[in-house]
């Protein structure tokens, strides 16, 4: 039972009624998670414009939410889990990539270096090795993409942490624990 309330967008007023017409608009539903974050206008929004320009970022969408599948993997965030494996299907990713991700793996190596580097940034609270540092270097991300990276984990941080907080209600498909790898 979730222990923040998720507002209803049918009785939401003033800026978190409009937030919440963009968000439907967009999604054709207004997500739980977004619903419990309504309950401060100033914090969905800070939401939204922080996911909106992340967006519009560098990193393509696949790699976006790749980084957020092992931000919720290492966090035990069943929302973030269940929300960002539909999206990642939707950008493209196959169900085996889907589960690589919460590993931290990627096929691609570029990508791979990244979702390393985002696992050792939520590990280590931030406070990365130079081994990190140059590892994903060498894999060829430039500065703008590691930075990225690091907002793009700051972000899922944020949503990890309220549903958390909040044990918000998952209304994406649930998934399971990963499996043994063989």
């Amino acid at each position: 039972m979730s222990r923040i309330t998720a507002l209803d967008p049918a009785v939401a007023t003033g800026k978190t009624a409009e937030l919440f017409t963009g968000v439907k608009s967009k999604l054709g539903k207004v997500p739980n998670l977004m619903r419990t974050l309504g309950q401060s206008p100033a914090a969905l929004e800070a939401y939204l414009g922080f996911s909106r320009t992340l967006a519009a970022g560098i990193l393509p969408a696949k790699t976006r939410e790749q980084i957020a599948l092992v931000v919720a993997e290492q966090n035990g965030c069943d929302y973030c889990l269940a929300a960002h494996s539909l999206i990642g299907q939707g950008a493209g990713l196959s169900p085996t990539a889907i589960l690589d991700a919460r590993r931290a793996v990627a096929a691609e190596a570029g990508t791979d270096a990244l979702l390393k580097f985002a696992s050792a940034v939520v590990a280590n609270r931030g406070l990365v090795s130079d081994d990190t540092l140059a590892a994903v270097r060498a894999a060829g991300a430039s500065d703008a993409e590691i930075v990225e990276t690091v907002a793009h984990v700051a972000l899922n941080l944020l949503t990890n942490y309220t549903n958390h907080v909040a044990q918000t209600a998952v209304d994406f498909p649930k998934v399971g624990a990963l499996p043994v790898a063989a």
